[in-house]
């Protein structure tokens, strides 16, 4: 059966922090108040849907974003201009059937026109291989690696440099076509104004 990418609709996010919270140790827990500032401010904030169930979502954040992520400031710290992967959670039950690979490429095909370098992180004290080597099939690569002070864990920096993106800076700069398939940033807006309608 097939599954579809979308983005995350604000009635979703109990059942992504489920999601989450039921990953295991590879992922950070989260709390509601903090999915709901993923859900405010992250740039891309994506779902797969299989069958009318989620089988995993993906959040990421451009680099003048104001996240507030330790490896986030890693990144920003060495690079000025990148797209970071915050998490990946693919529900157990969907892990293996390809829904981590289409998120990348997802995420890939919208950072590209916008970024020259994706980044994300690999913890390394929860037996990491076959983590490594999802990431190292993409192309992504080891920028060196942050322990990570609020929970002692050590974590592999990845990083994969985007070579469409020199070529699509200098054809449209700022100004890209205006395509569906291209798709546009997200326009997170405070929880207020999406209840009032202003």
């Amino acid at each position: 059966m097939s599954f579809v990418i979308r983005d995350v609709r604000e009635h979703e996010l109990d059942s992504v922090l489920a999601l989450n919270n039921n990953a295991g140790s590879a992922i950070l827990p989260l709390d509601p108040a903090k999915l709901h500032d993923f859900y405010d401010n992250a740039e891309y904030f994506r779902v797969a849907e299989r069958d009318g169930n989620l089988a995993g979502f993906l959040v990421g954040f451009g680099s003048a974003s104001g996240h507030d992520s330790c490896n986030f400031a890693w990144f920003k710290q060495r690079y000025p201009h990148f797209f970071y992967i915050d998490r990946i959670v693919v529900a157990s039950r969907r892990r293996g059937g390809g829904v981590g690979r289409a998120f990348y490429a997802d995420v890939q095909s919208y950072a590209e026109l916008r970024y020259p370098l994706l980044c994300s992180e690999v913890f390394l004290d929860h037996g990491a291989d076959s983590a490594l080597l999802f990431h190292g099939s993409f192309g992504f690569h080891e920028a060196g690696q942050n322990v990570m002070p609020e929970v002692d864990v050590r974590a592999s920096m990845m990083m994969k440099e985007l070579c469409s993106y020199p070529w699509i800076r200098q054809t449209y700069g700022d100004a890209l076509p205006d395509l569906p398939w291209v798709g546009r940033p997200r326009r997170p807006q405070p929880r207020d104004s999406r209840a009032t309608g202003t």
